[in-house]
């Protein structure tokens, strides 16, 4: 029955016989652990930073790009709307933690970097963000992290082959 085992019979995928509540499960199991984990973080950043994690987030993407990026890039990066990235890099520029500028190569649009500042609050941030994963994590020996680090790498293989899609987009 491809109702119980979840499986096209002409897919000739190697886990058809797995039954959908098992698979249905997991992605439930997962939801759980990213909410569970980014609940801490946001509330970690906010109480030790002051900062939301979509502030932390735009510095991050920023942080490896010593000459800035567009807007637009930024905000194909964080998978958010343009006018969100814009809000979040105001207050970022209030605080004085990036800097924008226009693109010389596209009079429209802008480039944003991290100021000195920001790069300095970006890396103690970082640093803590780390640590709070590590400790979050402390419970799974090495055998294991490198495990799910597997598992979940072919779990987002799988999502993007069931449309077609390649890694990495």
């Amino acid at each position: 029955m491809r109702g119980i085992t979840g499986g096209n019979p002409s897919s000739g995928l190697e886990n058809d016989a797995r039954p959908t509540k098992d698979t249905l499960r997991l992605w439930l199991r997962a939801l759980s652990f990213t909410s569970m984990v980014e609940q801490r973080v946001r509330s970690r950043l906010h109480a030790d930073f002051d900062i939301t994690l979509p502030r932390f987030d735009l510095m991050a993407a920023l942080y490896d790009a010593s000459e800035g990026l567009s807007m637009g890039e930024v905000s194909r990066r964080l998978m958010v709307s343009n006018g969100n990235v814009t809000g979040i890099v105001e207050r970022l520029a209030r605080e004085g933690l990036v800097w924008r500028r226009r693109n010389p190569d596209d009079r429209r649009s802008q480039l944003v970097r991290l100021s000195d500042s920001g790069r300095v609050t970006f890396e103690e941030m970082a640093e803590a963000h780390e640590d709070w994963i590590a400790s979050m994590l402390s419970g799974l020996n090495e055998e294991e992290v490198e495990q799910l680090k597997h598992l979940i790498g072919k779990a987002k293989r799988s999502v993007l082959s069931s449309d077609g899609e390649e890694e990495g987009q």
